[in-house]
């Protein structure tokens, strides 16, 4: 493509989909209400016109819009839409068919951005047109998890927090027309798991490369790993491992089963870690308990994943006999 939507000013439309995250959704917004954004005389720097936040709330029961619609004047760039609980990528599709900015930006409603984050993906987006000399790409920000719900910006970078993913939506500026060239997300993903990561494979194979922005933080808030949350996350695994299977069919490559570790190599390497899944919740149980109890959670949730990893893999062979 010879011409190009990125320019020396730049709009945002933020998308972000929600479903019962009220507590941590205020977090998010108040963060991206508070935005630095130089200004047009600003030396070197790219100018930012303006950004809106398309908030899409997917059927939540939490009094998400209610709260909303009472502190709507405490964020002025916010625009709501509603619809039945459908899932992410109905959610996401939703936000980029309603957004005004030629650029979108995907986040969850889960993330408290730094005040230069719109600033930063702008930055990187004009870089990346002048060095590629096209719009075919997309700027990835860092994503740091951290269980701290009061100040979740002062979580340092873990050796946890990298990620190899193609296309993420935790944290992604790209622009609205190749979205719609590659036909945005899939609805059939309505479970937990891939709709991104599948969008990433159909945006590949347009031509589109990823830039890493890593002045682009954002910080991904989770609760501290308990054991009550365990039946919860064996359910999300499963839902991951059918969602893997549908990814699969879509595109059946080698890349793909080793995305969804749909590999005998996978099979092996958890069935081996987990004892053939004699190593599960039960089992372990005892030692995660000592190591929450000692102030360890993300360690207990860190061995957890041996199990939940087992889970996911028996879930991706279960659904792939169905199909079959």
């Amino acid at each position: 493509m010879g011409n190009s939507v990125v320019s020396e000013t730049v709009f945002f439309s933020v998308v972000i989909p929600t479903y019962n995250r009220k507590p941590i959704l205020e977090k998010c917004l108040r963060a991206l209400e508070t935005q630095q954004l130089n200004n047009v005389e600003t030396l070197h720097a790219t100018s930012l016109q303006g950004y809106e936040i398309v908030l899409v709330d997917d059927g939540s029961t939490d009094g998400t819009l209610e709260w909303l619609e009472t502190h709507k004047t405490e964020f002025p760039h916010v625009r709501t839409f509603k619809q039945d609980h459908q899932g992410p990528a109905a959610a996401r599709n939703l936000g980029v068919e309603q957004a005004h900015g030629d650029t979108i930006i995907f986040i969850d409603s889960d993330l408290v951005v730094t005040e230069n984050f719109l600033q930063a993906h702008a930055d990187a987006l004009v870089q990346g047109q002048k060095e590629l000399r096209s719009d075919r790409f997309f700027t990835y920000g860092a994503v740091i998890n951290t269980c701290n719900f009061e100040h979740p910006t002062s979580e340092p970078y873990k050796l946890t927090d990298f990620s190899a993913a193609f296309f993420a939506t935790g944290n992604i500026a790209i622009p609205k027309h190749w979205l719609e060239k590659a036909g945005l997300f899939d609805t059939r993903f309505q479970l937990y798991g891939w709709e991104d990561l599948e969008l990433g494979v159909r945006l590949k194979q347009l031509g589109l490369k990823l830039i890493k922005c890593p002045a682009a933080v954002g910080y991904h808030w989770h609760p501290p790993f308990s054991l009550e949350q365990i039946p919860r996350l064996i359910d999300k695994e499963i839902q991951r491992g059918r969602m893997g299977v549908l990814f699969y069919q879509k595109h059946p490559s080698w890349e793909v089963r080793m995305m969804i570790q749909m590999t005998w190599l996978h099979r092996l390497l958890w069935g081996i870690l987990s004892l053939n899944g004699t190593l599960n919740e039960r089992t372990m149980a005892p030692l995660l308990q000592w190591l929450i109890s000692i102030g360890k959670p993300q360690w207990a949730l860190e061995i957890a994943r041996i199990f939940l990893n087992w889970y996911n893999v028996k879930g991706v062979y279960e659904a792939y006999a169905e199909v079959r």
